[in-house]
Order: structure tokens, then C-alpha cells, then sequence
């Protein structure tokens, strides 16, 4: 029983140690994003557009928010298969499950061109900030009426050089929640018509969405093999959820097996069961 209490004790205090590093953390990012914000969006009310000094402004920004997860945080970051980004114009599309997949991919893209809601495309500063780094907008309220400009926009940033950064689910889910790929993706696939680099991660485990506690651990993304383009729709579409499903697990499971920092709610518990058990069936 005294051991048992003790557990519990040692628990609660690391809970409230990594609420406190989590908190100091949030005022750090938020007050850095609100800056970076009004500084790249006034320099596009400025200048019209996208400049040396704003694209510096946010890699700074992203290179920043990984460094304050890592050293207040405690969350470490693992990037792999960078090899499989093809030269020219691609679609990066990947998991979502955290803020964290924004900062940890964007160093890798080149020039992106992130799909963006329209919501927060309307934020003053912000929005015009994400517009001037060639950021797309989608009205997702509008559903299949909204890919059309969705598709005018994509057209003209891979003109541009730049390539198309999409979360073909649309936000972000809980670690083995049940995958939900929209349309969007397939459409950019059959019409654009260049490779698509699936881009696998476990960011969730450690950064959840909606938490207010980030607990320490090494979060992973890793680009796979690209999809080519040629496929059916369909077919295309199933290949990418197996391919960025099946390694998102993997490195869930792996991450697991190394052992969480965080508590495992019933929610996680009951999922990693269910996983489990599917994982063993099949094979």
C-alpha cells in the first residue's frame, strides 16, 4: 500500500512539473507566434507579397518552436526518409495529429505552400502573414464546392516553385483514432499530377490536440516512398491511408514499447488494444 501511494505521489508531481514546463511553454509560442505574425503580415501590407526577410522570419519561427518544445518542453524531434522528397513540384501529404507536424515538416519542403482553413486565413496579421508565404486557402464549410479554387490556387503555387504541403484529413485526430481522408487529397493528386510523398508521425503521443499538458518523449515524422502519379483515384487514395496508417502505428507502437512519460487514458488504452489485436490478425 505505501508503494502503491508513493507511485501515486511521484505521479501527481511529475503531472504538475510538466503542467508548469507546458504553461511556460504556451506563453513562450504564443507570444512568439503573435510578433512573427504582425511582423511578416505587416511586410506583406508593405511590400505585396513574400520576401527574403519574411521567409527568414518564419523558418526562425518553426526552427524556434522546436528548439522551446525541446529544452522547456522536454519534447524532442526525429525527422527521416528526407530522401524520398523528389526534386520539383510535389504533394507532401501527412498525418495530423499535433502542431507540431507544421514545425517539423516545414524545414524540409523547400518552398511550401500550406493548405490552410479559411478561418485562419481571415485572422488580421496572420492571414496575411500565411497568404504572402503562399499559404492556400480552403472553406471547408463549403465541402466539394470549395476545391475548385482550392485547385486554382494549387495550380499557380506549383508554377511558382513551390511544393503543396496538405493534412488529407482535414485536422488533427488522436494517436490510432479511426483515419477520416477527405476528397481534397485525390483531386489534388488527379489534377496536379505530380508525386505525392506520404509523410507518417506519432506527434500525438506528446502534443496532443486540445492539451493543455506536452509530456517529454521524441516525436517522429517520417516521409515514405512517393506515390507516383497515373493511379485511379481510388486506388491512389487507399495507398496513401495504408501507407501513412500503417507506419503512423509503427512509430506509435515503437514509441510505446520505449515507454510514455504521459499517462495512457482509456481512450489511448482501449485503441492500442483494439490495434493490437488487429495488428496480430493480420499477421
Amino acid at each position: 500500500m505505501r508503494a502503491h501511494g508513493a507511485q501515486a505521489q511521484e505521479r501527481d508531481k511529475h503531472m504538475v512539473v510538466q503542467a508548469i514546463r507546458s504553461a511556460l511553454f504556451y506563453i513562450f509560442f504564443i507570444g512568439q507566434t503573435v510578433l512573427v505574425a504582425v511582423s511578416i503580415g505587416t511586410i506583406a501590407l508593405v511590400t505585396g507579397g513574400r520576401t527574403i526577410l519574411s521567409w527568414n522570419i518564419a523558418k526562425y519561427w518553426c526552427r524556434s518552436n522546436l528548439s522551446m518544445l525541446r529544452w522547456i518542453a522536454g519534447v524532442r524531434t526525429k525527422v527521416t526518409g528526407t530522401e524520398n522528397i523528389p526534386e520539383g513540384g510535389c504533394i507532401i501529404a501527412a498525418k495530423h495529429q499535433s502542431d507540431w507536424d507544421v514545425f517539423a515538416i516545414f524545414p524540409h519542403t523547400g518552398r511550401p505552400a500550406y493548405i490552410v482553413k479559411k478561418e485562419l486565413m481571415r485572422i488580421p496579421f496572420f492571414g496575411w502573414a500565411a497568404r504572402s508565404l503562399d499559404c492556400i486557402e480552403v472553406d471547408r464549410k463549403k465541402g466539394a464546392e470549395a476545391i475548385p479554387s482550392m485547385m486554382r490556387q494549387a495550380h499557380a503555387a506549383i508554377e511558382r516553385g513551390c511544393r503543396i504541403v496538405i493534412f488529407p484529413e482535414g485536422t488533427r485526430k488522436a494517436p490510432l483514432a479511426p483515419a477520416e481522408y477527405r476528397q481534397g487529397i485525390g483531386r489534388l493528386y488527379a489534377e496536379l499530377n505530380v508525386p505525392v510523398v506520404p509523410v507518417a508521425l506519432n506527434s500525438g503521443l506528446f502534443w496532443g490536440r486540445n492539451s493543455l499538458v506536452i509530456w517529454p518523449g521524441t516525436a517522429e515524422a517520417k516521409f515514405l516512398a512517393p506515390i507516383e502519379p497515373g493511379l485511379a483515384p481510388n486506388v491512389f487514395q487507399e495507398h496513401l491511408k495504408a501507407a501513412i496508417e500503417t507506419e503512423s502505428d509503427e512509430l506509435i507502437f515503437d514509441a510505446i514499447d520505449r515507454g510514455l512519460s504521459r499517462p495512457i487514458d482509456d481512450r489511448l488504452r482501449a485503441a492500442i488494444d483494439t490495434r493490437k489485436g488487429s495488428r496480430s490478425k493480420a499477421r
